[in-house]
């Protein structure tokens, strides 16, 4: 392909606007797909917590033809939280199609990825997506992204954005608001977009050979494969080359396998140009942020900058009574050398060992990034138990400094009051508000830590009805302090197999985490208490018998659901002399060895 016929794109937008599913359909008008071939939904989501989930966790690479022009596409996650992978594949693009809800316009996270497209100098085109939704604004969309773009300080070129009209999930698009769906409608205008506004890679193919691997891949025949553009240079199989890496140092290596994209498929090459994205196998330990260079003329490009981590967690090797029952890698090292893989392919992640025991301080954007880490270690059988999550601070001028959040939250007007009332006792400030159509949004700036543990007391608060999102803001003075949790728990104080009718009368106490059946220990959390102190119990109390026959029925045991938590309820709610334990099979909540009880 022509250097000055590719396009190289990514697509970035807010959580669920759509960006999987835009693509989806890209794929489909290009006529890559037989008209009888079954093609799943949300082909990029390859992952199974992407499927799950509905979002989008890492990054992706596809392309396909459109005339005579290659469209690499760059499918992006849209949560601050994988920012990191935000910042590194921007690497990639010569232009960014920011997507925006036509219903809900810009969000925390819209501003979050535009400003680190504005930072890579990347030209902004829009698509309003779901303008088939009936409370669909678009006029007052497309302000609000100049606004937006306007409050980042974007130059006048970028402000001058040109727009399409679209509902990816229906597959069609719209060169104007106005015009009509016709039979024949498809995402051809936005293809148009693309290779009309976004300029070919620039580079010069006779220059020394610059790659810089932004993602990592892997492929259980080669390995580790490093993707990347090629920003100077032509690069063959069996070249003999050089890496530079994270450190400075530079090694011999030899390129055995070339890929390009077509579709979300890696094709063969036999070589690669100025402004191709591919991806490269030869290197065993390849790491995003190296550069393949030549060997003669080394040349390498400037190391991706990533924001600090905001969060930390310590991931401690379990040892509860019941450890080692489930999990195949349990002991602290096959742990580091977990930590250690994700690490070289994510660089937003760092852990450290802990100095007052055994186990790791791991740090990342949020609890999110790392719950998701958590889950993926889990289904690969490991066994370990996480603390409660902590902001990291720092200090300024001798000023102690924590992360503040810009969080937006979309409420029926009804529920606004005790939004805002809880909020206020989390140091949240509020900075905005807008009611229309008997719903509310609201702005707020907060500590970081005043959302950790807060989302489940939002749900409730609504009804289930809220939304809320967040983005860093910026580093601001210690806000104070802030109670995590007013009510205890329910302990276990022996160990035993909970029973039905000693949950019965357990649960005018409280809340219950578990149903009958399950395993217990000493120590282990089986509710939260109505009242602030913790409550020992006993879980196994079954009904006394005697040899009378009652003069009516028994009294029948009716119980309550117990509330079943995901794992990131779990490590939101626990306290500082709490730990949950993750197991291939089971999450649990327990109370540390030394912890006290709150009487």
């Amino acid at each position: 392909m022509k250097q000055e016929n590719i396009r190289n794109v990514a697509i970035i937008a807010h959580v669920d606007h759509g960006k999987t599913t835009l693509v989806d359909q890209l794929f489909k008008s290009s006529g890559m797909f037989r008209d009888n071939q079954d093609v799943s939904e949300r082909l990029m989501d390859s992952m199974d917590l992407e499927r799950e989930r509905g979002i989008t966790i890492a990054s992706k690479n596809g392309a396909y033809d459109f005339g005579e022009h290659r469209i690499n596409i760059i499918d992006t996650p849209g949560h601050a939280d994988f920012g990191g992978q935000v910042e590194r594949v921007l690497r990639m693009a010569d232009g960014a199609v920011l997507l925006v809800d036509a219903q809900e316009g810009p969000m925390p996270q819209t501003y979050f990825v535009v400003k680190k497209a504005l930072a890579a100098n990347l030209p902004i085109l829009v698509c309003i997506n779901k303008i088939d939704k009936p409370a669909a604004r678009i006029d007052w969309v497309i302000d609000e992204v100049f606004d937006l773009l306007a409050r980042l300080d974007a130059p006048d070129d970028v402000l001058d954005f040109p727009v399409v009209f679209a509902s990816a999930k229906a597959g069609y698009a719209l060169r104007n608001a106005d015009d009509v769906r016709t039979d024949d409608s498809d995402m051809t205008p936005v293809s148009e977009m693309i290779v009309k506004h976004v300029p070919p890679p620039s580079g010069d193919p006779n220059a020394s050979l610059q790659l810089q691997v932004n993602t990592i891949d892997y492929s259980p025949y080669l390995g580790r494969l490093g993707i990347g553009k090629v920003v100077n240079g032509k690069l063959r199989i069996n070249d003999n080359i050089v890496v530079s890496r994270r450190d400075g140092s530079i090694s011999p290596v030899r390129i055995s396998k070339i890929f390009s994209f077509s579709c979300d498929n890696k094709i063969p090459v036999e070589s690669a140009s100025t402004g191709d994205i591919i991806a490269v196998a030869g290197m065993d330990d390849v790491t995003v942020g190296v550069t393949f260079t030549d060997a003669a003329d080394p040349q390498p490009l400037p190391l991706i900058e990533i924001d600090p981590p905001t969060i930390s967690i310590n991931f401690i090797p379990n040892d509860s009574p019941f450890a080692g029952q489930d999990g195949k890698f349990v002991t602290s090292r096959q742990i580091e050398e977990r930590l250690q893989r994700e690490i070289l392919s994510d660089v937003a992640l760092q852990f450290k060992p802990l100095t007052d025991g055994v186990g790791f301080a791991v740090s990342g954007r949020g609890e999110l990034h790392l719950s998701i880490l958590i889950e993926n270690m889990r289904r690969e059988g490991y066994e370990f138990q996480v603390t409660r999550p902590h902001v990291i601070m720092r200090e300024e001028n001798g000023k102690k400094m924590e992360p503040f959040e810009e969080l937006t939250v979309d409420v029926e007007e009804q529920f606004q009051g005790v939004v805002i009332e809880k909020l206020g006792k989390l140091k949240g400030v509020l900075s905005d508000m807008q009611v229309e159509n008997e719903m509310a949004r609201l702005k707020f700036k907060i500590p970081t830590r005043g959302l950790l543990g807060y989302r489940a007391q939002f749900m409730t608060d609504t009804r289930g009805t809220g939304v809320m999102n967040y983005v860093f803001a910026e580093w601001g003075e210690f806000a104070g302090e802030i109670k995590n949790r007013a009510n205890g728990v329910m302990i276990s104080k022996e160990k035993c197999v909970s029973v039905a009718y000693a949950l019965f009368n357990l649960q005018d106490r409280g809340k219950l985490f578990i149903p009958p059946g399950v395993d217990i220990y000493p120590g282990m959390i089986i509710g939260e208490n109505s009242r602030p102190a913790d409550l020992v119990v006993n879980p196994a109390k079954g009904k006394k018998l005697t040899n009378m026959r009652a003069s009516g029925t028994d009294e029948s045991v009716v119980l309550t659901p117990p509330h079943l938590m995901t794992l990131e309820d779990c490590i939101s709610y626990v306290n500082d002399d709490e730990l949950v334990e993750i197991t291939p099979k089971v999450i649990r909540l327990r109370k540390k060895k030394d912890a006290k009880i709150r009487g």
